[in-house]
């Protein structure tokens, strides 16, 4: 049976609902894998593997993954207001990033036990999907050993970060993300340290390409690259909004 991604674009939302919705279904993923073992167990016919993947994009915010350091926050409480931004502690891997209107961020919610039990080669794969995408516009993405992420002008004494990865799994089921940087007001990130890196900065596709990109269009070019990669048909679908 063709492998189906059920996509859904929820436009601008906060990041805790963002965060609350990716959970709800992560749960309900990993609870219909555990309810297919009883089901095969008991050779009685299993339920479809499902697999989403949410576009967004959130107002202001900062969010530190479970292994960064709260001082790479270079913003009090006072500033945080200032600029209109909030921070929020997460439980994926990763330091600190931003997140902010202008930037396309993207969370699959994958069971890799259809695809491949291999968190490295999912990480990689991301990465791939951005270079593809952004290829598309000239822009020549690479990686950095030991850094996730994409990146432009490696081979430079200043690479600078166009897109930042961080995920979190559940029993093979992934959660969290991407955020590419289109549109992205980088003045934002000279308040943190991006991604605890002292020694790199970051960029946009509209800062390299001198000119705003149209976000739609870059999410589609995003979506096919994903079906592409995974091997599956990309379906649209409503997912319900968590309210509260």
């Amino acid at each position: 049976m063709p492998k189906i991604i059920n996509y859904a674009d929820l436009g601008l939302i906060d990041y805790p609902t963002a965060w609350a919705l990716q959970t709800e279904i992560l749960q309900s993923c990993t609870a219909r894998k555990q309810r297919n073992r009883q089901l095969a167990a008991e050779r009685e016919p299993t339920e479809d593997v499902q697999h989403y993947f949410l576009l967004c994009q959130h107002p202001h915010v900062y969010t530190l993954g479970r292994n960064g350091s709260e001082s790479h926050l270079l913003a009090d409480e006072a500033e945080l207001a200032r600029i209109g931004a909030t921070f929020v502690k997460i439980n994926r891997g990763g330091d600190i990033t931003y997140h902010g209107q202008g930037q396309i961020v993207g969370y699959p919610i994958l069971d890799l036990d259809d695809f491949f039990t291999d968190i490295a080669r999912y990480i990689r794969g991301i990465e791939e999907i951005i270079i593809r995408t952004i290829a598309e516009y000239g822009l020549v993405g690479g990686r950095i050993a030991g850094e996730s992420g994409v990146w432009l002008h490696i081979d430079t004494p200043l690479p600078r970060k166009i897109c930042a990865i961080g995920v979190h799994l559940s029993r093979w089921v992934t959660m969290h993300g991407f955020a590419l940087n289109a549109n992205t007001d980088l003045s934002y990130f000279e308040h943190i340290i991006p991604c605890g890196l002292r020694d790199k900065g970051v960029t946009s596709m509209a800062e390299e390409l001198g000119k705003a990109v149209d976000l739609a269009e870059v999410q589609a070019k995003i979506l096919k690259h994903t079906g592409e990669f995974f091997g599956a048909s990309m379906q649209a679908t409503k997912i319900p909004i968590l309210v509260g």
